[in-house]
């Protein structure tokens, strides 16, 4: 029987003690999507919502039925599904590698490699962080040294690359380039963090050539997304220092917000999340959260804390109200909580959790802690209740995991698992 210690409701306090408790873009103009593709980081509307056939609150015996398995190269970068087709990136000796594998079997379709000497500062990890996205049949990649690689989705041919360190000379980050690119009405949207005016660039998704630079915002981890307020098309940053909206077919900055830690280990990685009118943005070291309303071209605070649900790397999903997601540093074993979206009350607390990720999938989390295993939880703010769990991998997993018809597909450092968690 696992117990997470005392989960903390409001004003109230109750204990878990399950044996079932566990732990895991607004759709770019042109991108063609079959069924419940998830074409990119987070999923089709890259927050983290899965809307396709309903999950099993069980499985028989103590795993979901493992489709395949294959053995992979480093990399956080997590996978994405468009069309039959699994895309992971990943590094294999000195090489970045994009593959694609059918989704029903795991078989190999066709590889893209490109030689990489990136050396990370503290040994965690050499390979790339940022997923894969895909748009109007191209697959987009960026490397942990900063290659962007344009391939074609059905041959695995490259079409353009640029070396964009070489190209705007920026510094190297902690843990190297690690958003995902936005990709929106036919541009290719990177927080590049180059010097003179290039730390947002727009490339064109066909050829490679620059559109605009814009700000001089040095990169973060975080991955950009898009959104619609009051008719008008933003696309929003979160860079090293502020809460940034451009005009994405400009680069004009409509308005921005400070949002940084005061020492120099800042890390903001979570991705800004859109609800409604409404974006909440989460960091760690100080920084803390907020929830702010969009008026016109301006940013009305709702509620800031650091006391609330202060992400570290992971990003937290919104549904009915509330936000889910992981509040403390990775190292420290962050809880995780449920806060009211609208007012910032810690609805519940786990106590120590583990850091992971979550999805959100019909009325359930779907959470993959750092330790390898499944969580599946009621969401709801009455209280945490999980209603299974399965150990998938060793650890550690910190790559975000893809949903499609009801398949799981998640990686560790050396491994791609595919398991079915329908009925």
């Amino acid at each position: 029987m696992r117990d997470w210690g005392q989960i903390r409701i409001a004003n109230k306090v109750f204990h878990s003690g399950c044996g079932v408790c566990l732990f895991g873009f607004v759709v770019s103009a042109g991108v063609s999507l079959i069924a419940q593709d998830w074409p990119q980081f987070l999923g089709p509307d890259r927050n983290g919502i899965y809307e396709g056939p309903a999950l099993s609150r069980e499985w028989s015996g103590e795993s979901p039925r493992e489709l395949w398995r294959r053995s992979v190269g480093a990399g956080f970068a997590g996978p994405i599904v468009v069309e039959g087709r699994v895309l992971l990136f990943h590094r294999v000796a000195g090489e970045e590698v994009l593959e694609a594998f059918m989704a029903d079997s795991g078989e190999p379709l066709w590889r893209y490699a490109y030689p990489t000497t990136y050396r990370d500062d503290f040994g965690f990890d050499e390979g790339p962080r940022s997923s894969p996205v895909v748009d109007a049949g191209r697959v987009f990649t960026f490397g942990a040294q900063g290659q962007l690689h344009a391939v074609d989705l059905e041959t695995g041919s490259g079409l353009w690359h640029v070396d964009t360190r070489e190209q705007f000379r920026f510094s190297k980050a902690f843990f190297g380039a690690a958003g995902t690119p936005l990709v929106e009405d036919g541009r290719v949207l990177a927080n590049i963090g180059g010097q003179e005016g290039a730390g947002i660039v727009a490339f064109s998704a066909s050829t490679g050539d620059v559109l605009w630079t814009s700000t001089n915002e040095e990169a973060s981890y975080s991955s950009p997304v898009a959104a619609t307020f009051g008719g008008v098309r933003h696309a929003l940053f979160f860079t090293r220092d502020n809460v940034v909206a451009l005009d994405p077919a400009t680069g004009r900055v409509r308005f921005q917000r400070s949002w940084r830690a005061r020492i120099r280990a800042s890390v903001n990685a979570a991705t800004p999340l859109v609800v409604d009118d409404h974006i909440f943005i989460s960091a760690q070291y100080g920084t803390g959260a907020g929830v702010f309303r969009i008026a016109g071209l301006n940013l009305e605070e709702v509620w800031t804390s650091d006391d609330v649900l202060s992400n570290h790397y992971s990003t937290s999903v919104h549904h009915d109200g509330y936000l889910y997601g992981y509040h403390g540093r990775q190292e420290y074993a962050p809880s995780f909580r449920a806060v009211a979206f609208e007012s910032g009350e810690v609805a519940w607390d786990t106590g120590p959790f583990g850091a992971g990720s979550v999805t959100v999938a019909g009325e359930l989390l779907v959470l993959m802690r750092e330790s390898g295993e499944l969580v599946l939880a009621n969401a709801s703010p009455e209280g945490f209740v999980p209603v299974a769990t399965a150990q998938l991998l060793p650890p550690t997993v910190r790559a975000y995991p893809a949903i499609v018809d009801g398949h799981f597909f998640v990686r560790n450092n050396d491994t791609l698992l595919a398991v079915d968690l329908t009925p």
